[in-house]
Formats: C-alpha cells, structure tokens, sequence
C-alpha cells in the first residue's frame, strides 16, 4: 500500500484517527523530548486550524498543523502558522515530513508563514524558504529560533528536496 496524505479541520477528523494523530503528537513532543507541556493547547479546534497528516495502512506515520497566525493585527493579519511538525520513530527517513510541508504551503495559497523551529532543524526548514527573523529562545528547555516564509506568488511552494 502507498502512503496517502491526509488534510482536515479537527471537526471532520474521524475520533479514533484523531486520538491517533494526538497519541503521536504526545509520544514525540512529551515522551521522546521529555517536554512536560500541554500539548493539547486548544489551537487545533479553531476554525480555521487544519491538521495535515501521512497515514499507512491505517496507521498515522507523520502530522503538521497548519494555523492562522493571530499574532498580527496589521498588515499581515492573514498569515499562518506551521506546527506540531511530529514523525513516527519508524517512519522517520522517508520524507513525510518534507512531504506534508511541502503540502502546507501549498495550502498557504502564497501567504506569509510563520513557524517556531527547534534550532537543530533550522537548516531542514531553510530548504522550505524560511528564514529565521527574530533572536533565539528557549521553550520547554530545547533552543528554538522563529522562521518566517515570506508571501510568495500563489502555488509556489519552496523547496525541492526530500527528508
């Protein structure tokens, strides 16, 4: 069986898929990082928020979720925001990851996009368009940098390499 990519507004998200999609959210950010913090921080149920996801078998292999970006007000009030950027241990290696960035930006139909990277994966999102434009910090004690993506020309998603 082929991989099949998946988009949807949590709202419409089968309830067991759901749970799987957040089980793997929760085994990479709490478990594997060691992060004790409130994964479920009630983004994903806005109603513009979809979540993006790679599934096998049945089984979720890998997720993002794709938010607007309520952090302006001004000018650039219709921007998004990338998150919960997860992969399966097992499936990791397979450009999934890649894949369903690529898929989010595709989405962004050439808005700005917004994302909080952890610093060791500041190249890996470099390969998307984005950029870091703010100072470093950290959160949940991993050093994270803020990437942008600047607006593009509708259907351009950057990037041409895989994961």
């Amino acid at each position: 069986m082929t991989v099949q990519f998946r988009i949807s507004p949590v709202a419409l998200i089968d309830p067991l898929r759901l749970y799987d999609l957040l089980r793997l959210r929760v085994d990479v950010f709490v478990v594997e990082q060691e992060c004790a913090y409130p994964e479920l921080d009630g983004r994903d149920v806005e109603p513009d928020a979809v979540m993006l996801w790679a599934e096998e078998y049945e089984q979720v292999l890998a997720t993002v979720r794709l938010l607007v970006d309520h952090a302006d007000d001004g000018a650039d009030a219709d921007a998004l925001r990338i998150g919960r950027v997860a992969t399966a241990t097992a499936a990791r290696g397979r450009g999934l990851a890649a894949d369903l960035m690529r898929l989010a930006l595709d989405r962004a139909d050439g808005r700005l996009v917004r994302l909080d990277a952890q610093a060791h994966l500041e190249g890996w999102y470099a390969r998307f368009g984005f950029v870091v434009d703010g100072p470093g910090f950290l959160e949940d004690g991993i050093p994270h940098v803020p990437m942008s993506r600047a607006a593009t020309p509708s259907g351009d998603a950057a990037g041409t390499t895989d994961a």
